[in-house]
């Protein structure tokens, strides 16, 4: 049987504190979308110089073009005077077009490139830094919930309980519950480790009664 994963600890304390860390998480990375795309829109109006060249050089161009149209109908000179001002207004204007054309191409990947950069990368470091705990905590607490055979009414489970937080849990994550965890261990005294060795993996005593 397939134990469904267990996102969240049974400890309303722990609880509200893991939905405010991934409420943050997901904060972050809305807010370095919206940087991203901040950043990406900023670039991108640079290219409005790009246009401006674009559409002086197909006003000259088509300057050209017009005059070459006028000229075009006088006897014997006015064809050859039409291509000549064709010719001139394409090596002026329409390259100045086409380098403006280009500019604004350029500023476009410019801009889209920083977006995603500005994006991209801090969410990468932020998902590097809270994924694997979070993926970690979740399967302790799946493994945990599955477990069977476990009484906290049997004398014995009780004892190999506060003897896993006694001598596996940090110092710190002990203090919150008892002062003397080896005090405790010697003189039998359980709960407040059993409490703590729970707590580890997100279960509350009451949560994990006999299963």
């Amino acid at each position: 049987m397939t134990t469904r994963p267990v996102l969240y600890p049974d400890l309303p304390d722990q609880r509200r504190a893991q939905i405010g860390r991934d409420l943050a998480a997901v904060l972050l990375v809305v807010f370095f979308c919206w940087c991203g795309v901040q950043l990406h829109d900023a670039v991108s109006s640079l290219s409005v110089l790009g246009e401006g060249v674009a559409s002086a050089g197909t006003a000259v161009e088509g300057g050209f073009t017009s005059v070459g149209d006028a000229v075009g109908g006088i006897p014997v000179v006015g064809d050859d005077l039409a291509d000549a001002l064709d010719g001139v207004g394409a090596g002026t204007g329409g390259n100045l077009a086409e380098l403006g054309q280009t500019g604004v191409d350029a500023v476009e990947r410019t801009a889209l490139l920083a977006g995603l950069t500005a994006a991209l990368l801090p969410i990468a470091v932020l998902l590097v830094a809270v994924l694997p705990r979070r993926l970690r905590g979740i399967r302790e607490m799946t493994a945990a919930r599955s477990m069977t055979g476990l009484s906290l009414d049997d004398p014995e489970h009780r004892r190999l309980l506060a003897m896993r937080a006694a001598f596996g849990l940090p110092f710190r994550e002990l203090l919150p519950h008892t002062r003397d965890p080896f005090g405790d261990l010697a003189a039998g005294r359980y709960d407040a480790l059993v409490t703590a060795a729970l707590a580890d993996v997100g279960l509350s005593p009451r949560g994990s009664a006999a299963r």
